[in-house]
């Protein structure tokens, strides 16, 4: 019995808890039928003899029957409940029969069984966990259809009436896996043990709350700017990008709209209500306007990435090595997380100073974005099922592999790592055993991404699957060589899409938020889905991560592991002709995306995105600067068309108020009072009281407002590495800038199929522009300011946006 205990607590497959488990049984059968034997040879006597034996096992079952339900505080010390129980009950049983005797031990015994029934309903009782609802149920009031069970923590009453109640950043789209089998080992947990999986820590990467400053409650909310103000905005932002018979037009539809007693009184007025009510009133409604709604495909469109310095791989192993030395990085990143450690940044460049919100940091490893057939959800791991699950998912050669990074309670060092990832290479690497490129299906459109998934989930074996990737920690992605050249250019292009089906395209799961590619030609990077976190959080894990293993020198010794390690897990798919036909078409519209080169758009004012943080508030992310301003327009006019008639004094100083209106309208959006969000909750809040659409968003120009032909958005480095995103509409320019203490890094994207744009076009246009405009501070006799380098600029926790 003591031997086939040992083998459960090392146990780390089924054949070995197969193994202990017939020990045990065969050990309890020797120790009951020589236990009965030596009580039978003992009392020869039949009377005797069968009180004995009674006593043994009356006592026996009693301990059985007791034991679990009333053996959580012995667990909390050693599982010996079952061992008390078997060896304090004869001796109890003799005590009782020697004072009181054989019949009162069966009254008692007796009574007690009685007595048992009701305390366990009690127990039950008290135990019982509240039942957990899912986002379908809570929406639609119906019961749970599908694979995934998410809840989304807000008040049941608050929904009906309109509202929704989103807490902190970090709850408000969170998910629990509620299959039964789960909810019941739960259950089950509580009932037997009194213990709570909830709160199981492990040794190495332990949970705590926030605390101090580092709660993001004693953050301000998000202000509901003034309607008026917000509507005068818009029309100062828009006279100048339409034409003058749309702007009168527009003009008179928004005096209607903010007229007293108008529907935008009204709408203000339930903004502020909701306000009231949620941590952050904008938070849902730009999330599902901004990701959860878009039914584009997520690279290029939508998912950002990280380009890194590229790598000189002499072979495989240089890779695996390179590839276990980062995971070691991403493990300590995660326990700064788990444990809370990151330091509150501060915010930088204007109004700096402000703390900013955390919360994105906590969904960088625990979130996962769910296709929808008309909106997606993006949910969050917080399982209080079973210990969080530590494994991260490894992509080779299209096929998908679970690496345990934590195996009895002890993380795996690079050693370790390095030996699971040859593991996994060799397997990948066996032709018979390749399965179809499942990934290629997350490239595709969200709505029919949804429908594939749909086929795939009817299958128990792919479901599984599915459920490995949605929990892990991030992926891993080792590509084979592209066959081109390690340009800037084509390593972005491997970042944004693997280069097409025929190559890396199918090594992906875009629906994981980070995604860690390490190439063998040395094309190495991140890609992110951007739903549930910004850039800046993207930025602060890569510079952290690059620094990690440029700082701590790899400790992958070349001696085989001490312990012998589980092999790493397949993850298998089940292919129906229905699915074959989803990866079919997944593959082809890939191609499409893969036409991507990487803008003077006609020489005509666009609107343009800027993003703009509001994280000096409560669960904020982004709102949008309106960069292209009217006398932005005014100094462009002055450069070009009026080039000769306009001397170099006014042109400096329309740069100036250029530059001044840049600064007004960025102070404006990052102390919550500028229009995009405002606008957006309007029109969202009009649609929840089920009115008819106001006049102001079916106008031209506020489509127009929306159309933001140019994408821009500024994310600075301190390390040697770039972001690049694509366009977000089909004739726009996606264009990201890096500025440098002596220089600017831009990457500029576009489609190859839009007769509207060119890079190359926009390349040269732009860099035209810069030398023009350098060209006239120094014949006006300005000089740009030198950089001033803080103390701790360098710090990654303490950079801001």
């Amino acid at each position: 019995m003591f031997f086939s205990t040992c083998i459960f607590a090392f146990a780390e497959n089924y054949a070995t808890l197969f193994v202990a488990r017939s020990l045990q049984g065969l050990g309890s059968a020797f120790a009951d039928t020589s236990g009965i034997a030596m009580i039978a040879d003992k009392y020869t006597e039949e009377t005797e003899r069968s009180r004995a034996l009674g006593i043994a096992l009356a006592f026996i079952s009693f301990g059985s029957l007791v034991a679990p339900p009333f053996g959580g505080i012995l667990y909390e010390f050693a599982d010996i409940s079952y061992s008390v129980a078997y060896a304090m009950g004869p001796i109890v049983a003799g005590q009782i029969v020697h004072n009181l005797g054989f019949v009162q031990l069966n009254l008692g015994m007796g009574l007690v069984n009685v007595l048992y029934a009701p305390a366990l309903l009690l127990l039950r009782n008290v135990c019982q966990m509240k039942p957990s609802y899912s986002e379908r149920n809570i929406l639609l009031e119906e019961g749970p259809q599908g694979l995934y069970d998410t809840i989304k923590m807000e008040e049941r009453n608050a929904r009906k009436k309109g509202y929704s109640s989103t807490g902190n950043c970090m709850n408000i789209y969170s998910t629990e896996r509620a299959e039964h089998t789960q909810h019941d080992l739960r259950r089950l947990a509580h009932f037997f043990t009194g213990r709570d999986f909830s709160e199981t820590k492990m040794p190495v990467l332990q949970r705590e709350q926030p605390k101090g400053p580092k709660d993001n409650n004693a953050l301000p909310k998000l202000p509901v700017p003034p309607l008026q103000q917000t509507l005068d905005t818009y029309l100062k932002c828009m006279e100048h990008l339409v034409s003058k018979e749309q702007f009168r037009k527009t003009k008179a539809i928004v005096e209607k709209f903010g007229a007293p007693g108008g529907s935008g009184e009204r709408l203000q007025k339930k903004l502020q209500e909701r306000r009231d009510i949620t941590d952050n009133w904008v938070y849902d409604y730009w999330l599902e306007d901004m990701y959860m709604n878009n039914r584009l495909a997520l690279p290029v469109n939508s998912s950002p990435v990280m380009v890194f310095p590229k790598q000189s791989f002499r072979d495989r192993s240089d890779t695996l090595r390179f590839a276990a030395h980062l995971i070691s990085g991403v493990l300590e990143y995660k326990a700064l997380l788990d444990g809370r450690a990151l330091p509150v940044e501060y915010a930088r460049g204007q109004l700096a100073g402000t703390p900013l919100c955390m919360d994105q940091y906590y969904r960088l490893f625990s979130s996962y974005r769910i296709p929808g057939p008309r909106k997606d959800t993006l949910v969050a791991q917080k399982s209080s099922v079973m210990p969080e699950p530590e494994h991260i998912i490894v992509a080779c050669k299209n096929q998908f592999f679970v690496l345990d990074v934590v195996i009895n309670f002890r993380r795996l060092n690079e050693t370790d790592l390095f030996t699971q990832l040859e593991k996994i290479a060799k397997m990948a690497g066996n032709a018979e055993e390749r399965l179809p490129p499942i990934g290629l299906l997350t490239s595709d459109g969200r709505t029919q991404w949804a429908e594939a998934q749909s086929a795939l989930t009817k299958d128990s074996t792919n479901r599984d699957s599915l459920d490995a990737i949605e929990r892990c920690l991030c992926l891993v992605c080792l590509d084979d060589p592209s066959g081109a050249e390690a340009t800037d250019t084509n390593r972005a292009l491997q970042m944004l899409h693997g280069g097409g089906h025929n190559k890396n395209g199918g090594n992906r799961w875009y629906d994981k938020p980070m995604q860690f590619v390490i190439g063998a030609d040395g094309a190495c990077g991140v890609v992110c889905e951007h739903s549930p976190f910004e850039g800046i959080v993207l930025v602060q894990c890569s510079e952290y991560l690059l620094k990690y293993m440029k700082g701590s020198p790899s400790k992958l010794v070349r001696a085989a592991s001490v312990s012998e390690l589980p092999a790493p897990r397949r993850l298998h798919w089940k292919c129906s002709p229905e699915v074959q036909g989803f990866l079919a078409s997944s593959a082809d519209r890939l191609e499409r995306q893969v036409h991507l080169p990487l803008a003077l758009c006609n020489g005509r004012p666009v609107s343009t995105y800027e993003s703009a943080s509001i994280r000096r508030f409560r669960g904020g992310r982004v709102d949008n600067i309106r960069s292209a301003t009217a006398e932005a327009l005014a100094f462009v006019k002055s450069m070009t068309d009026e080039k000769s008639s306009v001397p170099d004094a006014e042109k400096m100083k329309r740069l100036w108020e250029a530059i001044n209106a840049q600064t007004n309208y960025t102070v404006l959006a990052i102390t919550g009072t500028a229009i995009d969000n405002h606008l957006l909750g309007l029109r969202a809040i009009a649609q929840e009281l089920k009115m008819e659409k106001p006049e102001i968003f079916t106008d031209d120009t506020y489509l127009i407002s929306n159309q933001f032909i140019l994408s821009t958005s500024q994310v600075p480095t301190t390390v040697e590495m770039f972001c690049c995103y694509g366009p977000v509409v089909p004739n726009g320019y996606g264009a990201c800038y890096n500025p440098q203490s002596d220089h600017v890094v831009f990457c500029v994207s576009s489609f190859r199929e839009s007769t509207e744009t060119c890079s190359a076009v926009f390349v040269e246009a732009l860099e035209a522009c810069l030398v023009e405009m350098r060209d006239l501070c120094r014949r006006c006799g300005v000089a740009a300011k030198p950089v001033e380098q803080k103390e701790g600029a360098a710090k990654p926790a303490k950079k801001g946006e």
